[in-house]
């Protein structure tokens, strides 16, 4: 993908009442009307909704599986987890996976991947819920083992909290899916962004905040030796409510919890949205990774793709 592009966040819970095959039907059929105009489509990795205002039985789907059947589904689209919680699928088998879906898809993968946050769904699952800096540790020391398998023959790695001993990773990606790590901790998870990404994702925030962080980014890498020119930028909305006028698109963000009273959310008619978005660009965002709020109506990504997509193309 050059320049600026777009990418979708399909919901991986339903915000209305919608279940099973109904819910599955929406997905699909928002797809197929809007995905020709977007390069991407993100899911988060979760097994129960990560939003308070929605019951833990609420149907939610699995990151992984998903992100195979929109790749089959939809060919022109790369597909992304925002992000996988690197607690849940042992390193060397998501080197595994990762090599042998964009394989299969011919590289249109970005491997997002974080340190895992949700401490209830860690707890319902049975997984252990270590404290925030031995989960970034282990962070680090994951994609340090996913890059060794897919570019070594043979990989061997020797870790505080992860062995592997010969590991194969074959068949290998026909280009190396970037590694996206995504989150704002500024003293450690910045650090393994500096150290280990290809690409670094933000959520939600404000210009202003993004911009803190990006310079706290950017000193990491100065300590690492590292151009941050090299890390690719990428911001996600909290919520993304755009109509022709800005008079109903405040009335479709008072009805959703991922608009309403949040500051990382971005509302308005197709210049105010274009306004908010050029923001973000003029720090460096290459890539922006949209919820619209409307979903599973149509209208706001068809309105977005036709009024404003056509402004960053043509810069």
């Amino acid at each position: 993908m050059q320049g600026v592009t777009f990418g979708i966040r399909i919901p991986d819970f339903p915000v209305n009442e919608s279940r099973g095959e109904r819910f599955i039907g929406e997905i699909r059929r928002y797809l197929d009307e809007v995905s020709e105009e977007f390069d991407a489509a993100w899911i988060s990795d979760h097994f129960i909704p990560w939003a308070p205002f929605q019951e833990p039985a609420a149907d939610t789907l699995e990151c992984w599986t998903t992100l195979c059947y929109l790749s089959g589904a939809y060919p022109h689209l790369v597909v992304g987890a925002i992000v996988l919680c690197n607690s849940y699928r042992h390193p060397p088998l998501l080197a595994k996976m990762g090599a042998t879906l964009a394989t299969f898809n011919g590289g249109r993968l970005v491997l997002g991947i974080g340190a895992g946050w949700f401490e209830e769904e860690y707890r319902r699952y049975g997984y252990e819920f270590p404290p925030a800096h031995v989960r970034i540790r282990q962070l680090a020391e994951a994609v340090h083992i996913i890059r060794k398998m897919w570019t070594e023959e043979v990989a061997s790695f020797a870790g505080a909290y992860y062995r592997i001993d010969s590991a194969y990773c074959n068949p290998k990606p026909p280009t190396l899916p970037p590694i996206l790590i995504g989150g704002g901790g500024e003293r450690l998870t910045l650090r393994v962004v500096a150290e280990y990404a290809d690409w670094w994702n933000l959520v939600g925030g404000t210009p202003e905040v993004f911009a803190r962080k990006l310079r706290i980014l950017e000193n990491h890498c100065k300590d690492v030796g590292r151009d941050p020119g090299m890390i690719k930028k990428t911001w996600a909305t909290d919520g993304l409510a755009i109509a022709p006028t800005m008079e109903r698109a405040l009335r479709i963000a008072a009805g959703s919890p991922f608009t309403r009273d949040r500051v990382g959310a971005v509302v308005g008619d197709p210049d105010e949205v274009a306004k908010a978005l050029e923001q973000f660009v003029a720090l460096g965002v290459e890539h922006f990774i949209l919820r619209f709020v409307d979903f599973p109506d149509p209208a706001g990504a068809k309105l977005f793709a036709k009024e404003v997509i056509p402004r960053f193309r043509q810069a």
